[in-house]
């Protein structure tokens, strides 16, 4: 079944032209964020008519990736004529959407105390990217990368390797994520404290330097550690699968120039003393 012919599950001659663009258009196209501080999310949330409340928008952009993936894994194969997909592919698979549960669902929706309003450029733009990285992947997996299980049972190593790396990023993102989370909760029970008192209090916008980890060396470790992450899943698919490098390379571009900026808020806001000689995001380099 078909939900938009040639694109969703995507033709052949489709996903090419995909991969194309997100591989070699999209890391121009994120150059402009080394132009402006303009991020309108999280700590850099601006006051607008059209927020989206953050819980609300982060699900809704994150969800389309995943869902998409593993529309595309039982789709295209029927489409193509292939029969069971080999384990590599539903390795792979099953990683990625252990990544994005966690990220699209858990995070916001159940661990996450509180999250500022996102812009919707933002939530479009963010989920943009999710369905063509998935659009992207999900053709690799389902049909128009290896096919055969011999691809994978002479690579058991490299995909033990990667497989080992990917979830040492994702344990690091997720402990990373989580002392920014226990920020935000301090700072939500101090003004559940003060509300008890009678007291007025500000402090759902309190925000501090964290310190924990990989924190101690740059400001956005969690950031780092998801790099780590899908660095992992390219190993796993090898040098020839173009879809995770991109995805490698596209994080990266997407991500530093918001680190960099975020570098620049936190010195802004508590000075270069108490940031001292942190990066922002690779350790020792930037």
């Amino acid at each position: 079944m078909s939900l938009i012919q040639g694109w969703l599950p995507p033709s052949r001659q489709n996903w090419e032209l995909i991969v194309n663009l997100f591989s070699y258009v999209f890391p121009l196209f994120t150059c402009l964020q080394w132009l402006t501080d303009w991020y309108p999310m999280g700590k850099t949330s601006i006051t607008s008519r059209f927020n989206i409340p953050g819980k609300v928008a982060w699900t809704l952009m994150e969800v389309p990736g995943f869902s998409t993936l593993v529309y595309i894994m039982f789709a295209l194969p029927k489409q193509l004529g292939i029969g069971a997909l080999p384990w590599g592919n539903w390795l792979m698979t099953g990683l990625f959407v252990t990544h994005y549960v966690y990220r699209a669902l858990l995070a916001p929706l159940v661990l996450n105390p509180s999250m500022s309003p996102i812009h919707p450029l933002v939530a479009f733009f963010a989920a943009g990217f999710q369905m063509a990285n998935a659009l992207s992947i999900g053709g690799w997996l389902a049909g128009y990368g290896p096919t055969d299980a011999g691809y994978w049972d002479g690579r058991t190593l490299q995909v033990g390797v990667g497989t080992v790396i990917w979830a040492a990023g994702l344990i690091g993102n997720i402990y990373h994520d989580d002392v920014l989370r226990d920020i935000r909760r301090v700072a939500m029970r101090k003004k559940e404290d003060d509300k008890a008192r009678g007291k007025a209090s500000d402090s759902s916008k309190v925000y501090q330097v964290p310190e924990k980890g990989l924190f101690r060396y740059v400001l956005y470790a969690h950031y780092l550690c998801e790099w780590i992450e899908w660095t992992g899943y390219w190993v796993m698919g090898g040098v020839g699968c173009i879809p995770a490098r991109t995805f490698v390379i596209n994080e990266i571009t997407t991500m530093l120039p918001r680190a960099t900026s975020g570098k620049r808020w936190y010195i802004a806001k508590f000075g270069k003393e108490k940031i001292g000689g942190r990066k922002a995001a690779i350790p020792g380099l930037i």
